[in-house]
């Protein structure tokens, strides 16, 4: 094996076409920029679904403050017919 067969390293040949290697370079440009605006829908959205995760322990807590009016308010009535009955 004579040393001129031998190739060192990476190395470009000639006959590549500029248009091929411009169009690798915007493939990949384009996939670099569909990857940043995808990277911000995600953001957003987990934004979103933190402000929906509040609002369900808000709905929950109101719930929970309804049931106990509703109670109280029964104890009041039932307090409230023992005294106009007698």
């Amino acid at each position: 094996m004579s040393v001129e067969s031998v190739e060192y390293g990476w190395h470009l040949d000639k006959r590549v076409p500029i248009a091929l290697i411009l169009a690798i370079a915007l493939q990949t440009g384009g996939a670099l920029v569909w990857a940043g605006a995808a990277s911000e829908r995600l953001m957003t959205l987990e934004a979103r679904s933190a402000r929906t995760d509040e609002m369900v322990e808000r709905t929950a807590r109101l719930e929970e403050q309804g049931k106990a009016m509703r109670a109280s308010l029964a104890r009041i009535e039932a307090k409230l017919d023992r005294v106009v009955g007698r």
